[in-house]
């Protein structure tokens, strides 16, 4: 499990890092200024959260793969897809509607670091 979730953080990362770029590079100028803030909230939360995913794979390589790690990795992967996910579609296409789901994966990232912390309890 270590693996795949060294693999998924950075295929995260990576994703992060075009889609940052093609926020600073290819929207400059076409998004209102509030649309692109949104945008780069949801690059600046997508890739700390990358980092998550393999700190949570890196963990794993240390104590194994335990159920409070695994919950966490996959609670920050859900995350990113909607939060940062949501902001990218809404910034995009003008949605706004989709600000509804954006809260639901900050709860996700939440939960994730929550576990992380405890599975730092319990296991470390």
């Amino acid at each position: 499990m270590a693996r795949l979730f060294l693999f998924i953080g950075s295929i995260v990362m990576a994703a992060s890092v075009v889609i940052g770029a093609f926020g600073a590079h290819g929207l400059e100028g076409r998004l209102s200024t509030r649309m692109m803030e949104n945008y780069q909230t949801g690059v600046q939360y997508h890739m700390i959260h990358g980092l998550g995913i393999l700190a949570v794979g890196l963990l794993m390589t240390r104590v194994g793969s335990t159920g409070l790690l695994s919950g966490s990795g996959w609670a920050f992967l859900a995350g990113v897809v909607l939060f940062s996910g949501s902001l990218y579609v809404m910034a995009l296409t003008g949605m706004t509607k989709l600000g509804a789901i954006t809260p639901i994966g900050g709860l996700a990232f939440i939960v994730g670091w929550v576990l992380l912390g405890i599975a730092a309890l319990r296991q470390l």
